[in-house]
Formats: structure tokens, sequence, C-alpha cells
């Protein structure tokens, strides 16, 4: 860590010197923030510094900038559609920083109305709180994140995080999800390592189901391993995926919205807002939604209902409560898995290809829709923010999470001989649930004339799991062709199975854990242009154990203590223009059991290294990534090739690569979202099978995804819009065995494209997903066949 630290200094040693010069001396800051008239930041606002003709935009707390202005009376103008415009006259002077304080005419529901209908189509999202844990540019953040906003979803007519995926660079998804309890909705991978979307505002969310987008304000994917900040129950060494809430405003408005489509796909939603109180210091929101769709195939479904309220209690100036819930509830049958029977070499199969498989693509093999299983998600979450000072607050997050399932899941085994067998693993009244609490302090405060924006925090982390699995082969069929038996796996047959035969592999999941954790993060100005970011976080594991039902008690206990450190660079040879960025981040597995000769294993490790460049041109309208990364995984846990069922701790797995990616609004109504990503990630260290071998969970080397749309800004037809786009996986090996063999998913390409109205009260939405109709698969070292052409439409009315 101290030689990286001295590394970076090293290298940034020439650009401090050239950073502190003359020119920056003499000349000053504006430093101000934008209300509305009710005295809520306003977000999204352009501001003008008049004498240069210079804009910036207005983040989510309403704060702007402008740097190296020269000394002398400056104007900042505010300029809304069919309002006044605001000019406010600013003093600035050599080497100081002047504040200023704008307020609008319009309230916070009437500037949303101004935003849409000025087309200010806020794809670009420049500030965020939770990716650092303290209000942070992207340009001044040394890690790499995408933010997909609630404006992009809009377009593509969005419901669920799964679609919203798609627009996330290097991200693509490998699992449906299941809605077992304990598992955290879809299985994605991102620079080679698999990740689900279990956090909520920074904080634990799980929902093991479909995740709908009724009440998503935004989601922020945020890249490389990031336990120092998040801890790692919830991350992977590929990074995290945090859902962002919609939050009470303080006017009555909202929306209701109906959709259908195809597979059976109808929809009704509502997003309803109103204070509560005259003062309006009490503010509630309430976002709900029912979908059901069908399946592609002969037999499949998922229904369910999600509900949102959220509930803000203004006490004071300086203090607010925030309380939310989320309720999941519904039925489903989980997507179509094939799996690879154990050790069987890929050459008994005849085809090392999903697509040379004879798999009937549009059959199920289920006897009808009965195998689905009911499924639920109750989440609770408080939290208090409290402004000590000008330049300290306190922010205190209490959460629980709460998952249930019970009932079958089929699933498949590739067999030999072009059949199959027909599998169920059920859950029995299965639950996991989650506690956090976190404390966290802020500051922005200055050392010796040096800006220091700083975040401290405890974090108690409680996880019980009561997770009851069974199940058993049911039959082997044929998988092409005529199936006479076709129909008998279903749910009156697989119960008379059991009644019979007994369980085939009960499996249960009765354990708890605590974790107990402090961390510290730092962001030091060294100068206006250049920064450093330095953080640690303790943590102190605490498995409790394994429920034994026999004593009543939990036994196998252990506890392990994990350092994990970050560190980041970033230097800007144009000020909010072009950010050069390194960092060095880490992410920790606790590992359970011991060696041979007794030796107790540690937590596995995962550093990464990594650097590039970001820019914000053209007034901020374009904004872009460009990074390079390695992580090294080491103290993986692996079969003792001496010792029969024992294990020893010394494998390595090395995964490196390029991401680029670019967020632009070029002109007035055209919107840009691209990405390319390139991993390659193999075990270094590992049992002879694998050794050198890309992993199976890894993913597609290289992935891409596009989107461009376009909307009227002007005449009769203002606010119509057509978007186009689409996502390309190159060839993924879910088999990868020196032994066994290769099987491979073959690249594809899948198109989408989109036709949408937005007007004050109304906004229309057409979508087609997979336009060429592409047969396609993902998998987690499995085979999954992906949902053919759909075409879905969307109402709604805003008031």
């Amino acid at each position: 860590m101290s030689m990286i630290i001295i590394l970076g200094l090293s290298l940034f040693t020439p650009f401090i010197s050239f950073a502190i010069t003359p020119d920056e001396e003499a000349t000053g800051t504006i430093r101000g923030k934008v209300l509305t008239s009710d005295g809520r930041p306003a977000a999204d606002v352009i501001v003008l510094l008049k004498e240069t003709n210079q804009t910036t935009v207005s983040e989510s707390d309403g704060a702007f900038a402008f740097s190296r202005v020269t000394p002398g009376n400056h104007e900042i103008v505010i300029s809304l559609m069919g309002h006044n415009t605001i000019v406010e006259q600013v003093q600035v002077a050599a080497g100081k920083i002047s504040r200023v304080t704008l307020k609008l005419t319009t309230s916070s529901k009437e500037l949303q109305e101004v935003v849409v209908a000025g087309n200010q189509q806020k794809l670009i999202r420049t500030t965020t709180y939770d990716v650092a844990k303290i209000p942070l540019k992207n340009m001044e953040n040394p890690q790499v994140y995408t933010t997909i906003t609630k404006e992009l979803l809009k377009q593509q007519l969005v419901f669920s995080v799964d679609d919203a995926m798609q627009n996330a660079t290097g991200i693509t998804k490998m699992w449906g999800a299941t809605g077992r309890g304990g598992d955290g909705g879809s299985f994605y991978v991102s620079r080679g390592f698999v990740v689900q979307s279990q956090l909520r505002n920074g904080i634990a969310g799980n929902v093991t189901s479909r995740i709908d987008a009724a009440n998503l304000d935004r989601i922020e994917v945020i890249k490389g391993p990031s336990a120092t900040l998040f801890g790692n129950a919830l991350t992977s060494y590929g990074g995290l995926i945090n859902r962002v809430t919609k939050k009470p405003y303080d006017v009555t408005g909202g929306e209701v919205a109906i959709a259908a489509g195809s597979f059976g796909f109808n929809r009704v939603s509502a997003d309803i807002n109103t204070p509560l109180t005259k003062e309006k210091d009490v503010l509630l929101r309430v976002n709900a939604a029912y979908n059901y769709e069908g399946s592609f195939q002969d037999y499949g479904f998922s229904r369910g209902i999600a509900l949102a309220p959220s509930l803000t209690y203004k006490a004071s100036d300086r203090l607010t409560f925030n309380f939310d819930a989320e309720y999941y509830a519904g039925q489903n049958i989980g997507d179509q898995v094939f799996f690879f029977t154990y050790g069987m070499p890929i050459s008994q199969l005849g085809a090392d290809r999903a697509d040379k498989l004879k798999l009937d693509y549009k059959r199920s093999y289920l006897g009808d829709n009965s195998l689905y299983q009911t499924y639920r998600n109750t989440n609770l979450f408080g939290q208090m923010n409290y402004r000590l000072s000008d330049k300290w607050s306190m922010q205190t997050n209490v959460t629980t999470t709460n998952s249930f399932s019970n009932g079958p899941s089929p699933y498949f085994y590739l067999l030999a001989n072009d059949s199959i067998s027909r599998n169920d693993q059920f859950t029995n009244n299965s639950t996991d649930r989650v506690v956090e609490i976190q404390q966290n302090f802020n500051g922005d405060f200055n050392i010796g004339g040096l800006r220091n924006r700083f975040v401290g925090g405890l974090d108690f982390f409680h996880r019980k799991s009561d997770q009851v699995f069974g199940g058993s082969t049911f039959d082997a069929i044929p998988s092409t062709g005529r199936i006479p038996t076709y129909t008998d796996f279903n749910r009156v047959n697989l119960d008379k199975f059991y009644s019979i035969n007994g369980t085939g592999f009960p499996y249960l999941i009765k354990n708890m854990s605590n974790t107990y954790s402090a961390y510290i993060s730092d962001v030091l100005n060294i100068t206006d242009n250049f920064l450093v970011q330095a953080g640690l976080r303790a943590d102190y594991f605490d498995f409790i154990g394994k429920y034994n039902d026999t004593t009543g008690k939990y036994d196998q206990g252990y506890t392990q203590f994990a350092l994990s450190p970050k560190f980041g660079i970033v230097y800007q040879p144009l000020k909010d223009k072009i950010s050069l960025f390194a960092n060095y981040q880490n992410g920790f597995t606790n590992k359970t059991g011991n060696s041979f000769d007794g030796k107790v294993f540690k937590p596995e490790q995962a550093n990464q290294i990594e650097g590039g460049v970001k820019v914000a041109l053209l007034d901020g309208r374009l904004t872009g990534t460009v990074s390079y990364y390695d992580i090294k995984v080491k103290d993986l846990v692996r079969a003792d090739p001496a010792h029969q069922n024992f294990s020893i701790q010394d494998g390595n797995q090395r995964s490196k690569g390029v991401e680029a990616e670019i967020v632009a609004n070029p002109v007035r109504g055209l919107d840009i979202v691209a990405g390319y990503a390139y991993n390659d990630s193999k075990f270094e260290k590992a049992n002879p099978d694998v050794e050198g071998l890309r992993p199976t969970t890894a993913g597609a080397p290289t992935t891409a995804n596009l989107w461009v749309s376009y909307r009227l800004t002007s005449g009769a037809a203002k606010g119509l819009g057509i978007g186009f786009g689409g996502n390309y996986s190159s060839e993924i090996k879910v088999v990868n065995d020196n032994f066994v063999g290769t099987f491979s998913l073959p690249s594809y390409v899948v198109l989408n494209s989109s036709l949408f109205y937005e007007a004050k009260r109304l906004r229309f939405g057409l979508k087609v997903n997979n336009l060429t109709n592409k047969q396609y698969y993902t998998g987690y070292t499995t085979i999954n066949p992906q949902r053919l052409r759909n075409v879905n439409a969307s109402i709604a009315y805003k008031f």
C-alpha cells in the first residue's frame, strides 16, 4: 500500500508544481447554491457566468461552481423558460472563494415541469453521495461508476432493474432472479466476477425476486472491489449495484400508468406524492405496481406486486427523518436453466455450442404452469440526517430485509444421446434476514488551507439464514421430437413422486453471523485541480455458527479480522473538463476451515490497480470514461492435491481489462449512451483441471452497449422521440476444463427500439425488444435461453 502511495505521488509531483501557478493565485472561485421558492435544492438548472459566457449545471444538492474567475464584479444569470430571469452580482477577489445563493421564483414541483417542458434530458448525472459516501463530483472521484437515470428508463420503457442494466458498460446478466429466500435478485457479471443488486441507497436492501423499477430514481453501478466503504457481504470483486430510490417532495403530484404487451404482459403502476401537513414538514410518497408476464415458451410465468411507501419528516432546519418500506410478493416459475452433468465429457453431448444442441427453443419442458413458487420480501428502512454545523453532519441508517420462499423450482440436466433429466429443487418456508445499522459522520473543512471532504462510519451487519432446500430428479426425456411423457412434469405428479420416493437431497442453510466494522475516507484537495483520496476499513466477522437441531445450539463458529484500504489520485489539467485518475481498491471474502496441517484459513483478498481518464466537455453535455484495471485475487481456497477431502489456501486469479463509456447530449434533443468492455480473466494458480483457464463464471470477454435517441424540441410534435440501440456479447465459455472439455454460448447482438412522446400531463411509449427475434443464451455455468421478440406499450397520466 505504501509503495502505491509513494509511486502515485511521484508520478503526480510535476503536476502539483505545475498546478500552483501565479495565474491561479491571481484568480478567484465562485461557489453557489440554487434553491427553489420553497427552499429546496434546485437540480439541473443552467447557471451562466455572463462575462465569460461560461455555463454549468446545478447538482442534486443545488450546488454549482466557477473556477479561475478574474477578480472584479461579475454577473450570475439563471434563465428558465416562462419565468423571470434572475441576475445576481458577485464580487470576486484574488485567491478567495465568493459564495452566493440564488433563489428561484418556482417551487420544486414547478421546476420539474420546466425541466420536462424544456427537454433537458438528464441522462448525465455529475454528482452523487452514495458512491463515496460524501457529495463528490464524478470528475473528482478516482473510482469508475455508471449512473442509469430515470429519464433513460422512461425512454426505453424499462420496468425492472434487469432491463435497466443493459445500459451498464461491461455488465451482462447471467441468470434471472430465482425468488428464493437468501438469493439477491438476478446474477450479473462485472470485470469477471459475479455481482447482484443487494444495496439500496448505499445500505442493505436485498430483493430476491425480479426487482421492479417503480420506485427507482437511478441505478449506480460501481466498479471494482469496494469493501472499504461497503463491506464484503453485499459486494463483489467486480463491484456493486446500488439502487437509489425516489424521495418525497413538498407539493401534491404524481402519475398513474398502464402497460401491456407480448406474452400476456400487463402492468399497472402509480406514483403518488403529497404533503401531510400545512407546514409541509411531513411528506408522503407511495410507489406501487402490479406486473404479470408469461413466457415465450409454452409454459412459464411471473406475477407480483411491489409496494414502496416513503415518508419524510423535517423536524427542523437541521434534523430530517426518512422512513421507507418495500414489499414484494408473488409467484413465479424460474427461467429455464440447463446444467451440465458433473464429470461427463462434453464430447458425449454431440455438440460444444448451445445453438448446436438438439433443444427446442420454444419448449419449456414443463407439463403445465403448476410448478411455481411463492415469494415475499419485506424491507424496512429508517434514516436520520442531522446537520451539526456548517461543516459537519451525521447520518444514521437502520435497515432490515426479510425474504421468504416456498415451493418447487424446476431445472434440467443435459444428458448424452439428445436427452435431458427433469429435476426440482424446492424451498420449504425458507427465510433470510439481514439487519444493518450504520452511523456516518461527514465533514467538509479546511486544514492548513487544504480542503478535506471526510466520512467516518461505524457499521453493524447481522444475518440469519433459515433456508430449507430439497429436491430430486423426476425423470429423463428426449430433448427433441415427440415426447410422450412431456406433460407428466407437474405439481400433482411431483408431490406424488416425493410421497413415494422421498426427497433426494435435503440441504439446509441455517446459520447466523455478525459483522462489526469501522471505516474512514478522506478526499484532500492539494490544489483545486489535484486531489488524493485515502480510506481504510477495519472489519471483524463473527460467524456464530450453524444451527444444530439435535442440540438446539449454533456450533462450528469462528471469527476473522480484515483490513480493507483504498487510495486514489485525481488530477484535472482542465478543471471540470478533463480528469486523469488512478486508484487502488481492495475487497475480501471471509473463509472458514483449515488445511491438513491445521492452519486456519484467512480472508481471501482482491486488490485492484486502475487508471484512466474522465471527460466532461461541451459544457457538460458530453461525458466519458476510459480506464484500464488489473484485479489480483489471492488466498483462494482449492482442493489439496496431496490430501483427499482437505483444502489448501494458495490459489490465485487475475482479471484485467479495459472499459470505455460515453453519455452525451451533443445537440438539443439527441441523446447517446454507449459503452465497450474487454476482460481477460484466468486462474493463475488452481487445480489442474482449470489452471490457466478463464473461469466459467467470468462471462463474456467482450461486451458493448449502445442507445441513441432523438426527441423533437419544437413544433406541433414537440416531445415526440425515437430510440434505437442494443447489446453485443462475445462467446461465453460456460464449461472450460482441461479434462472435461469446453462448451460455449455463441456471441450475439440483440437490438431494441422505442417510440415515445412526453408532454406536460401525458407520456406514451412503445418498445420493441429483440427486434430481430434473435435466439441467444446467457449462463452462470449453465445454458439459459433468452426471450424472443416482444412488444410493449405504456401510457401514463401525470398530475
